[in-house]
């Protein structure tokens, strides 16, 4: 089998190798701890965030954003969502759950990131509107270094101390440049750029995999003592995401195939990011990257099966109806 195979099997199957990561930080607590130290004075979690960065930046393109002048009503009401629906609902499960304020804050991070580019993935795999995901994603990325710091600060700073004007250098440098330089690279080197476009996904599912690891491997104990309500809080935050983001679509009068992306957007965070600030700005509390961690693994196993229904039920269904009403029907994949 030949690299590049292997290479999406990586990437089709990200949900499940991130379960398995996230097994082995439970059952072999030190084999990735090297995660979450230092190489030559610098971060390893920050460098491995930098890659996952650099081939968003590679598989970007300035033509992401020009649906924004084209239907800048959505774009607005899909950003303004993705900021309002996330970080809120997380506040809320926080306190429903009387969660402590070390998994509260990491919930919230989860809930203050941007979408992630695992929704585009299953935005494509539910036959939702592609353009409208991948723009989203790009806006909010864009937004992130204000909007991420400026949200944390105002859900739980009164309650934990700090820095977010440290927290907004810590997203450019871990967002920013590495998305710049992927930037840079697409445009003047194309043909490695394109042939490197197939491997990137599966680069990027494992260094997210070795981040779980490490970062559940760090707090084990903690996790097994508590493992119930961190999985349901976590659940629950994705899937009211996914069923909010839809409700939003629906009220703002967006096709069903952005109503089908928004629900996506919505509902699946960049979560490795949100683990890579909580380790550099709450090290004093190791479980703040726990949720972060799980929110990893769970999203993409339930982006899948979310995918399942909208491409084998609820398209069809939708279809049916469009037909009926001379609108232009939703692709349905062939079963």
């Amino acid at each position: 089998m030949s690299l590049k195979k292997v290479c999406g099997l990586i990437g089709k199957y990200f949900g499940v190798i991130a379960v398995v990561f996230l097994g082995i930080g439970l059952f072999a607590p030190h084999a990735f701890s090297w995660v979450l130290g230092k190489a030559y004075g610098v971060s390893i979690l920050s460098v491995m965030l930098g890659i996952i960065m650099f081939g968003m930046g590679m598989t970007t393109s300035l033509h992401d954003f020009a649906l924004v002048l084209k239907q800048p009503k959505n774009i607005f009401f899909g950003v303004c969502a993705q900021y309002f629906v996330m970080p809120f609902l997380a506040f809320l499960l926080s306190k429903a759950f009387h969660l402590d304020p070390a998994l509260t804050v990491g919930v919230v991070l989860v809930g203050t990131c941007p979408g992630g580019t695992s929704s585009n993935v299953i935005t494509f795999m539910s036959h939702g509107d592609v353009p409208f995901s991948v723009t989203m994603t790009s806006c909010s990325t864009v937004l992130s270094p204000i909007m991420t710091p400026l949200l944390t600060w105002l859900l739980v700073g009164k309650q934990i101390a700090f820095d977010p004007m440290g927290m907004f250098v810590s997203i450019l440098q871990i967002v920013f440049v590495p998305i710049g330089v992927g930037l840079a690279v697409k445009n003047f080197f194309p043909k490695f750029a394109k042939e490197a476009v197939d491997y990137l996904p599966a680069v990027s599912s494992l260094v997210i995999s070795f981040l779980i690891a490490g970062i559940i491997g760090a707090s084990r104990n903690a996790i097994l003592n508590s493992a119930g309500l961190i999985l349901l809080v976590v659940m629950l935050h994705n899937v009211l995401g996914y069923l909010l983001g839809f409700a939003i679509g629906k009220l703002t009068g967006m096709s069903w195939k952005q109503m089908v992306a928004l629900s996506i957007e919505v509902g699946m965070q960049n979560s490795g990011l949100a683990t890579g600030l909580a380790k550099a700005h709450f090290a004093a509390m190791p479980m703040a990257g726990v949720p972060g961690a799980i929110f990893s693994a769970w999203h993409n196993i339930s982006g899948a099966v979310l995918a399942y229904l909208y491409s084998n039920y609820l398209n069809e269904k939708f279809d049916s109806q469009y037909e009926e009403e001379g609108m232009e029907p939703v692709p349905v994949r062939v079963k």
